[in-house]
């Protein structure tokens, strides 16, 4: 096999290891994901997203069905599980064992876990302890693809006067992270909400002092409520 052949192909494998990572994220908030949803998750073309969309349909990882959207075949759901495997644990260890940041560290397992092999994965897992949450508060899988379904709830969601503990926050913005690091928001903290704006904006008090936060990253910080 030619270079520019293997070349081509590991550019394919991060591709379609890319789109089951993100339909399966969606298909948390959505389930069909439409094209227009995987077009801005992934900053691609709706022609390109439709294109590969039924390359992998063909492949047997996922259902596509015309003007609905598409949703992972338990083989794809697997191969998504590996991928999203493959980046917790190695955030984890980047942040556990080399002293990256919990804002500096995304883009690196982005790049990595494309080309970790399953038993570095494994290898890291074990030499950490075998943890169940990354840095972030996100559940990992286990190498057997298996991962917990938890009852959380976005901080968009809560009613005025509501408390809940910050479980899992948004790891893909680097300066998000620092903002919510900034104003408290870490895993472990309670959370009130104490005014919601007409425009969706909240007022919220965390570690004893208020902060107002858009929709967006409101949409973003998961948490369990308090009984």
């Amino acid at each position: 096999m030619s270079d520019g052949r293997r070349e081509a192909e590991a550019v394919h494998s991060r591709a379609v290891e890319d789109y089951l990572k993100a339909i399966f994220k969606l298909q948390g908030e959505s389930d069909p994901v439409s094209t227009t949803a995987l077009a801005a998750e992934l900053d691609r073309s709706a022609a390109s997203v439709t294109n590969m969309v039924k390359g992998l349909a063909e492949q047997g990882l996922l259902v596509h069905e015309p003007y609905h959207g598409a949703r992972l075949t338990e083989a794809g759901e697997t191969a998504a599980l590996k991928i999203i495997r493959r980046h917790r644990v190695i955030e984890t260890y980047l942040i556990e064992r080399l002293g990256y940041t919990w804002d500096g560290v995304h883009a690196e397992a982005e790049r990595l876990e494309h080309a970790a092999s399953e038993d570095l994965i494994d290898r890291m897992a074990r030499a950490l302890g075998d943890p169940l949450e990354d840095p972030h508060g996100a559940p990992i899988p286990s190498s057997e693809g298996i991962i917990e379904r938890r009852d959380l709830v976005a901080l968009g969601e809560l009613s005025e006067g509501a408390a809940a503990v910050v479980r899992e926050v948004p790891d893909e913005d680097s300066e998000r992270l620092r903002e919510l690091a900034a104003a408290g928001f870490l895993l472990g903290t309670e959370v009130v909400v104490v005014a919601r704006r007409g425009d969706g904006r909240l007022v919220v008090r965390v570690g004893g002092r208020e902060t107002e936060l858009d929709a967006a990253t409101a949409g973003m910080i998961r948490l369990e409520r308090k009984n």
